[in-house]
């Protein structure tokens, strides 16, 4: 595992254990880990772990950035790797750590499409067949994600008259989705977690997956306390360290599999 860079701060408690601490922890994260339940299911062990309370705001990666870049979190929890280093090399960031990963499907009413495991030749045929397409529209991960896919056929997707942008987070999306019989780009977790759920309806398959464009890797970053004193760095490196130990590591892989039959998240921090 690569080495944490610690703040002047952090490297004077040596006296104190590893992780003993006492105060809060702020996060800002994307709409997925708050949907799946991830968060909720990490925090009170990380509690007792660490002593810190986790308190987090989950909105669309952009979103999430910019809390980070006006020093109003800790730490940021995102899945957009080339916004994520730029957040890093603009000194916003301290370190960028790579935590897990899952990946994005299309889904939508069955039958709509055929089966695919071809992202871009999915999103061409929803745009030639002007089929009812719903986009977050929110510069999340996901939507940074649809739109570089967009981008890379030379679509404008605006351009299809049954194109709509919900402008909403992920569960409220696929909602949206669901009620107008449309396709939408989703991370599997809270497809998953939503289908499962007997109180969401959700009348929607895989249309298209294991498509290699839609990983959807997550990284971890600390908020760079030289650029904003106040923010709680001890804090933010203790989550670092813990979210990528092999404990939690393991706590992450097995998160879901009881429920759905399978992981929602895959661990892959860096040894």
């Amino acid at each position: 595992m690569k080495k944490i860079v610690l703040s002047l701060v952090m490297a004077v408690c040596c006296a104190m254990p590893a992780f003993a601490a006492d105060g809060v922890l702020k996060m800002a994260t994307t709409t997925s880990t708050a949907d799946t339940g991830l968060l909720d299911y990490l925090a009170p062990i990380f509690k007792a772990d660490t002593g810190y309370t986790l308190e987090y705001v989950s909105v669309g990666t952009g979103a999430a950035l910019a809390l980070g870049q006006n020093g109003d979190v800790d730490v940021v929890l995102v899945h957009a790797k080339a916004s994520e280093e730029k957040f890093v090399a603009e000194g916003y960031g301290v370190e960028r750590f790579e935590v897990m990963y899952n990946d994005f499907i299309v889904v939508g009413p069955k039958d709509i499409l055929p089966y695919s495991e071809d992202a871009k030749a999915t999103l061409a045929q929803v745009f030639e067949k002007k089929l009812n397409w719903v986009s977050r529209g929110d510069d999340s991960g996901t939507d940074k994600k649809e739109k570089g896919i967009w981008k890379s056929l030379g679509i404008d997707p605006a351009q299809n008259p049954n194109y709509k942008e919900s402008g909403s987070g992920m569960g409220a999306s696929l909602s949206m989705a669901d009620e107008l019989r449309a396709l939408i780009l989703t991370d599997r977790g809270t497809y998953l977690k939503m289908k499962s759920d007997a109180s969401v309806k959700l009348d929607l398959d895989i249309i298209c997956e294991k498509a290699p464009d839609l990983l959807n890797q997550y990284g971890v970053i600390a908020v760079n306390p030289a650029k904003y004193p106040a923010v709680n760095n001890k804090a933010a490196n203790a989550f670092i360290e813990w979210i990528v130990s092999d404990k939690v590591q393991k706590l992450i892989a097995d998160f879901g599999v009881d429920k759905y039959g399978q992981g929602l998240f895959v661990p892959n921090a860096e040894k």
